[in-house]
C-alpha cells in the first residue's frame, strides 16, 4: 500500500499556522513511509472563498519549504483538486445515498429548524435532530416537492447508541450518536458540505491516512457511516491535539497571531516557524529542539505524538528563530535581511510615499522605519487628542478591526470606504476616526496615507497592529465586548 495524505485547507481568509502544523504532520507521515502529500482545496463555501485567498496558501506554504506532490497548481493523477471544479460528482453520490435508503430529501425551513430545537430543549432532550423528526407527512412532502420548494438532502444517523472510532493516536474511542445531527450532504445551491465531499474526494484520491485536527473528531462518526453507505474502506484515523494559546484556550487571532504570512512579514525565518511547529506535541528521539524539515521527516514517527495541547507560544518561536538567525554566517544574514523587507519589490511600494516627503535621505529610514519594524513603541498617552478620550478610540478601533476582518480584499480604495462608513455612523470627522488609526499602524501620526500604510504591510500585519493598540489603551473586558457586538451589528447593518 502506498501511503497517501492530504491537506485540506479553506481559502477563506489569511493562511492559518493550524493549515501549516497539519500540512506539516501530514507531509513528514506521507515522506517518512514513502508516499505522497496532496494538497486540496476545499472552497465549497462559494461566498467567502477567494482566489486572493488559495494563492496565499499556495505562497505560504511553499515559504514553508511544505511542497505537495499533487495539487492544484501542479496537478496530478487524481484531479482537479479544487472541490468547486468537482461539484458536479457530489449530487451523483448524494442521490445514490438516496436511492440506497441512507439519505432523504429535507424541505424544513429554517424557521422550522429553530421550533423542532426549541421542542428538544423544552423537553430536556439532550440529542440531536434526527431524520425522525425531520421527515414530513408523505402528502406534505409532495406538497413542497411540487412547489419546487428549496430543500438539502440530509443523511440518516442512528438514533442513540455508541459508535466506536478507531484513532491511531487514542485508540478505540466511543462516541454517542445521540449527539450526531443527520448531517446536512448536499446544500440547496447544489453544493455539498465538508462532510460528503471530504468522503467522496478522500475515497477518489486514494487518502490511505487522514490526519487532522482533534476539532473533527466528533464528526468521525458521521464519515464512518458514510463509507459504511458507500461501501469503501476507511482511511486510518489520527486526530491531531490542538494548538492552544498560552492560557490554554483554542489558538485565536484574537491571543495571538494566526496567520502564516504575519511570522513571515515579522521576520521569522521559515525554517524557524517549521522548527517550532514540528516541536508542538512532538519531539525527536534524541530531544533536541533544533531541527530541519529533512531531519524531522527522516526520524518521523506519528506514535511521538503527545495528546497534551501544545501551547503556541510567540516568546519561544522568537527564543528559537534567535537560533536560527545566530547560525548564520554573516553574508547569509545579510541575504536573510534583505530578502526579507529591504528587496526591491517591498521597498517599490514604499519610495512613491516617501519621494515627496524628504529632503535628504538620512530621514527615509525614520520615515519609513514602521514599514519594517514589528510593533509600534505606543503608548496610551500617544492617542492624545484634545476632544475624544481614549475609551471613544478603543470603541472605534474594535469597530474598524471587526469591519477590516471580514473584508475579502485588502487594497487602499476598500480600506478607507469601511473607515468612513464606521466614521459617518459615529457621527465623527474622518480625520479624528483615522487618528489613532495612524497611531496604531505608524505609531505616529505624521506618516503617510494610513490606507496606504495598510496596503503595504499587509492585512495580517495591519490587524495584529490594531489589536495591539487596542490592548495597549486597556484593552476590551467580556461584559464590554457583548454590548460593543450588539452595537457593531446595528451600525454594520447601515453600511
Amino acid at each position: 500500500m502506498t501511503v497517501r495524505t492530504r491537506v485540506a485547507p479553506s481559502p477563506t481568509g489569511d493562511p492559518h499556522v493550524g493549515t501549516a502544523y497539519i500540512a506539516l504532520f501530514n507531509r513528514c507521515f506521507a515522506h517518512q513511509h514513502g508516499g505522497q502529500f496532496i494538497l486540496r482545496i476545499e472552497d465549497t463555501d462559494q461566498t467567502r472563498s477567494t482566489n486572493e485567498s488559495e494563492q496565499m496558501i499556495l505562497d505560504s506554504l511553499k515559504w514553508l519549504g511544505l511542497t505537495w506532490d499533487e495539487g492544484p497548481d501542479v496537478g496530478g493523477p487524481h484531479g482537479p483538486y479544487r472541490q468547486s471544479e468537482r461539484k458536479h460528482m457530489y449530487r451523483e453520490y448524494a442521490e445514490a445515498l438516496i436511492e440506497k435508503g441512507h439519505a432523504f430529501k429535507c424541505y424544513r425551513t429554517s424557521e422550522e429548524l429553530d421550533v423542532l430545537r426549541t421542542e428538544l430543549k423544552e423537553k430536556g432532550e439532550n440529542r440531536a435532530l434526527k431524520p425522525q423528526d425531520l421527515e414530513l407527512p408523505a402528502d406534505e412532502q409532495a406538497r413542497r416537492e411540487s412547489e419546487n420548494a428549496p430543500y438539502v438532502i440530509r443523511m440518516r444517523v442512528p438514533f442513540d447508541g455508541r459508535c466506536e472510532i478507531d484513532d491511531m493516536l487514542r485508540g478505540t474511542v466511543e462516541l454517542d450518536w445521540a449527539l450526531v445531527d443527520a448531517q446536512i450532504l448536499l446544500k440547496s445551491d447544489g453544493m455539498p458540505t465538508y462532510h460528503l465531499a471530504n468522503i467522496v474526494d478522500d475515497h477518489l484520491m486514494e487518502i490511505t491516512h487522514v490526519i487532522r485536527g482533534e476539532e473533527w473528531l466528533n464528526s468521525a462518526p458521521k464519515h464512518k457511516l458514510l463509507y459504511e453507505y458507500f461501501g469503501w474502506d476507511m482511511p486510518a484515523l489520527c486526530h491531531m491535539p490542538l494548538l492552544r494559546n498560552p492560557d490554554k484556550s483554542k489558538l485565536s487571532k484574537r491571543k495571538n497571531p494566526t496567520s502564516i504570512l504575519f511570522y513571515q512579514r515579522m521576520g521569522y525565518m521559515a525554517e524557524a516557524l517549521v522548527n517550532y511547529l514540528g516541536r508542538m506535541g512532538w519531539s525527536m528521539p534524541d530531544e533536541s529542539e533544533k531541527f530541519t524539515l529533512e531531519q524531522m521527516q527522516a526520524a518521523f514517527d506519528i506514535q511521538r505524538v503527545s495528546l497534551g495541547g501544545p501551547v503556541f507560544d510567540v516568546e519561544k518561536l522568537s527564543w528559537l528563530n534567535g537560533q536560527w538567525l545566530r547560525d548564520q554566517t554573516d553574508e547569509q544574514f545579510l541575504d536573510s535581511l534583505l530578502n526579507w523587507a529591504y528587496n526591491r519589490d517591498y521597498a517599490m511600494k514604499i519610495i512613491p510615499h516617501l519621494r515627496q516627503r524628504v529632503e535628504t535621505l538620512s530621514e527615509v529610514a525614520d520615515k519609513a522605519a514602521f514599514c519594517f519594524n514589528g510593533m509600534p513603541a505606543i503608548t496610551p498617552a500617544s492617542f492624545e487628542h484634545k476632544q475624544y478620550g481614549t475609551d471613544d478610540m478603543v470603541v472605534w478601533l474594535q469597530y474598524l478591526l471587526w469591519t477590516y476582518e471580514a473584508r475579502s480584499d485588502w487594497n487602499r480604495d476598500g480600506l478607507f470606504v469601511d473607515a468612513k462608513a464606521i466614521a459617518d455612523a459615529l457621527e465623527v470627522k474622518i480625520k479624528d476616526f483615522l487618528l489613532p488609526v495612524f497611531i496604531a499602524i505608524a505609531g505616529t501620526s505624521a506618516s503617510f496615507s494610513v490606507v496606504d500604510a495598510m496596503e503595504i504591510i499587509g492585512s495580517d500585519v495591519s490587524r495584529a497592529r490594531i489589536r495591539h493598540a487596542i490592548e495597549v489603551l486597556g484593552g476590551v473586558s467580556k461584559k464590554q465586548m457583548k454590548k460593543l457586538e450588539k452595537a457593531y451589528r446595528d451600525i454594520a447593518a447601515s453600511f
